[in-house]
């Protein structure tokens, strides 16, 4: 039935239209469900990358689980600006976070940081955070303290003197460029190697291809983070005709 909740069966098929490449329109069509309840349970779940009907049937159950445990505790969807839909922000934040999550990130640091994406400032307290993610202030603590040492959040006060949690537009560039930096070590340490297990012989050749290999990557990276960086502060020139864009 349409308005009802998807099926394991129904799952499976989802899986299977998106290793096909099907657009969610026409596996909504297939299944007879709007293209809104797929494109949510994709999201939900992994995106459409990452999708699997087990985990997928698996979560869903955990969630409608935990809420029925804290029906009482879980706060309604605050009313959202733009004229979202709350429960479209929601799910689309909990895939966010799950996209972290599998590029690396603990859980916790992974929610903190998608929820500071997807509001509009990009910055939050401690207070908020704990609030909107319904955990505990040493829990947010600890998360933006990892995060902050990966350089992927930013302290600032506000005109309340309030300790805020950025994240901003350089976000991506000094993660390339930590990324880059991180290389450097290695490269330098195997390139020690070679002399000492003699230059010419097979594991000095492997560690020497290892060393230009990320010397080679982190060099492009370096310059195009710059190049990126530099575009991402330059506003749009004028347009053909010399009209503002």
């Amino acid at each position: 039935m349409p308005g009802g909740r998807l099926t394991q069966q129904e799952r499976q098929q989802i899986a299977i239209g998106l290793a096909d490449d099907l657009a969610y329109a026409e596996i909504a069509r297939r299944l007879d469900r709007p293209t809104s309840t797929i494109t949510r349970e994709v999201m939900r779940n992994g995106g459409a990358a990452g999708y699997r009907a087990d985990l997928a049937q698996r979560a869903t159950q955990q969630r409608t689980r935990s809420r029925g445990q804290a029906a009482v505790q879980v706060p309604q969807a605050a009313p959202q600006p733009y004229g979202r839909d709350a429960g479209a922000v929601r799910d689309y934040e909990e895939a966010l976070t799950t996209v972290f999550a599998t590029s690396g990130l603990p859980r916790m640091m992974a929610r903190v940081l998608g929820c500071l994406y997807t509001t509009d400032t990009g910055s939050m307290t401690a207070a908020e955070l704990a609030r909107h993610l319904q955990v505990s202030p040493a829990s947010v603590s600890k998360a933006i303290t990892f995060l902050e040492g990966l350089e992927l959040v930013r302290r600032e006060r506000d005109q309340r003197r309030r300790e805020r949690y950025v994240v901003d537009a350089d976000l991506w560039y000094r993660s390339m460029i930590r990324s880059a930096r991180s290389n450097d070590r290695f490269i330098e340490t195997a390139r020690q190697g070679v002399g000492v297990l003699g230059r010419g012989t097979p594991a000095a050749a492997r560690l020497e291809n290892a060393a230009r290999f990320l010397d080679f990557v982190s060099e492009g990276l370096l310059r195009a983070a710059e190049q990126g960086r530099e575009v991402l502060h330059t506003g749009p020139g004028p347009a053909p005709d010399g009209t503002a864009p």
